[in-house]
């Protein structure tokens, strides 16, 4: 099983398309559909380069995912799984509650878990944010076969 073309263009809706590299809320340099591989300041893309990047860097995430996951999935759950942990990182899903509760047949707590993952690290402090915990919902509402 592979991200779909409907799970990427969420991802792409999620992220937004920036052509000029930024800092997150979290400062860290971005670009593209959330690129922060290699991206430093004064750095632009087109939307080609940007949605290359996406592939290639969404590709090291449904990897993972198919690895991790031993619970029979959905296509949603599989997206799902892949939108999160391109956001938050691998190893963060690795560890995660959430995969846990997967794998162990609860699908209904790993979708609440989705929910718990709404804070950025601002100035060494965790603090809650609004457009994450949208996110989210988001994906939360993909892994519940909602149509997005």
């Amino acid at each position: 099983m592979q991200l779909s073309p409907s799970g990427i263009e969420l991802l792409k809706k999620l992220e937004g398309y920036k052509d000029k590299s930024y800092q997150d809320g979290a400062g860290v340099w971005t670009l593209g559909y959330g690129t922060t591989h290699g991206i430093k300041a004064g750095m632009t893309c087109t939307p080609v380069m940007a949605e290359g990047w996406l592939i290639r860097d969404t590709a090291a995430a449904d990897t993972a995912v198919t690895k991790m996951v031993h619970a029979p999935r959905t296509q949603n759950e599989h997206d799902a799984l892949v939108i999160f942990a391109y956001n938050v990182g691998v190893p963060s899903l690795a560890s995660s509650t959430l995969l846990r509760k997967f794998n162990a047949g609860d699908k209904a707590g790993a979708a609440e878990q989705f929910k718990a993952w709404n804070k950025i690290r601002v100035n060494g402090q965790l603090a809650e944010s609004k457009g994450l915990l949208s996110r989210r919902l988001a994906e939360m509402n993909l892994f519940l076969g909602a149509v997005s």
